[in-house]
């Protein structure tokens, strides 16, 4: 049977949904574009709840009768009655998990898409080593789950790492599955910049925005000093004679981004304003829901060796994520791309603590 906070829950909605009904028959609604876009689409949001409820009430009053036949029925009577029994009550059961997880709370970035910044952070040269194979292995799941990665920026380091890499992952489900990466990300391995084959502990961040589209954020022109100079590094003889580097920083928030990677000032100044939206809007998220902040601003940290959400042990094999207490002796397969052997962990336990929260 559902838990008494699911039927205080579908009560609600069940309350809702007929004064939603009233509403959209109201000419007040009818005559209203706003009122009636935001009445139906709220109308439409319950619709498939309340009708798994009336089926799950209907299924409830079949074995409600089909227990009043038992009692009655000859023995002919009886296993049909029982029968009946059997088929409601594993019908009950199925609807009663459909009803719990149409409860579960929706995410309102689902089906955006991702933008990633992953920086090498406390190791020297063996952090920014690491940082790549982080983005390789991102770049490996993408592929598994035929996504579209771009790259936005990527600044190489000496020795064939990054210090810091941004790209944008697009997938229907992209976002569901990314989302519990930010955060520090430890490595524990012998380094290639070290001679005595010590194990050495470095760590890269990773940081994950939903990426933002013009109407979600409002950036004004006024607010936004934009530079341009002379791009470094590799790109060839180009990179050496023009103009191209773009950095923008948003003055009210003090925000910076800085584009170099394209050959045109124009391509580095759009990406550097998608990045800048993305990061923009999760500020946005973070001030206006304060138990949000605290999540997220704990997800990259100072990047310190002590904090982290996962740690990757080369000599064991191992994979840890210590949000849930999560280990698995697959290194190699999970940094070759496999990783939904560790984010389909992180998805259950996201879904019983919202259950759990439902079910009050």
């Amino acid at each position: 049977m559902l838990d008494p906070g699911v039927n205080v829950r579908l009560t609600s909605a069940s309350e809702e949904f007929r004064e939603l009904e009233a509403r959209l028959a109201d000419p007040v609604t009818l005559a209203d574009p706003d009122q009636l876009r935001t009445v139906s689409q709220r109308y439409r949001e319950l619709e498939p709840t309340i009708e798994v409820f009336a089926a799950y009430e209907a299924r409830l009053g079949d074995l409600g009768a089909a227990r009043e036949l038992l009692d009655d029925a000859d023995s002919d009577g009886r296993l049909m009655a029982q029968l009946e029994i059997d088929e409601a009550i594993a019908e009950i059961d199925r609807l009663e998990d459909q009803l719990r997880q149409l409860l579960l709370p929706s995410d309102p970035h689902a089906g955006r898409a991702v933008i990633m910044e992953i920086r090498g952070a406390e190791g020297g040269e063996e952090a920014n080593l690491f940082a790549r194979d982080l983005h390789d292995m991102y770049v490996a799941y993408a592929s598994r789950r035929r996504w579209k990665v771009e790259t936005l920026s990527l600044a190489a380091s000496d020795l064939g790492g990054v210090n810091n890499v941004t790209f944008v992952v697009r997938g229907g489900d992209a976002w569901q599955r990314l989302k519990f990466e930010g955060g520090p990300h430890r490595v524990q391995r012998v380094p290639v910049t070290e001679s005595q084959g010590r194990v050495h502990t470095s760590s890269a961040t990773v940081a994950v925005l939903p990426e933002a589209d013009e109407v979600d954020v409002t950036i004004d022109d006024s607010d936004l000093q934009i530079d341009v100079y002379r791009a470094s590094g590799a790109g060839g003889q180009h990179v050496n004679t023009t103009d191209s580097a773009v950095r923008i920083t948003h003055v009210p928030t003090g925000v910076v981004v800085t584009m170099q990677d394209e050959r045109s000032q124009l391509q580095n100044r759009n990406r550097a304003m998608q990045v800048l939206r993305a990061r923009l809007y999760e500020l946005a998220e973070r001030q206006r829901d304060a138990e949000m902040s605290a999540e997220r601003r704990s997800q990259v940290g100072g990047g310190g060796r002590s904090e982290k959400i996962r740690t990757y042990n080369y000599k064991d094999n191992r994979v840890t994520d210590h949000r849930i207490g999560f280990t698995l002796y697959r290194l190699a397969d999970v940094l070759s791309g496999d990783l939904d052997m560790v984010v389909d962990p992180l998805l259950q336990d996201e879904r019983t603590r919202q259950l759990a929260d439902i079910q009050g």
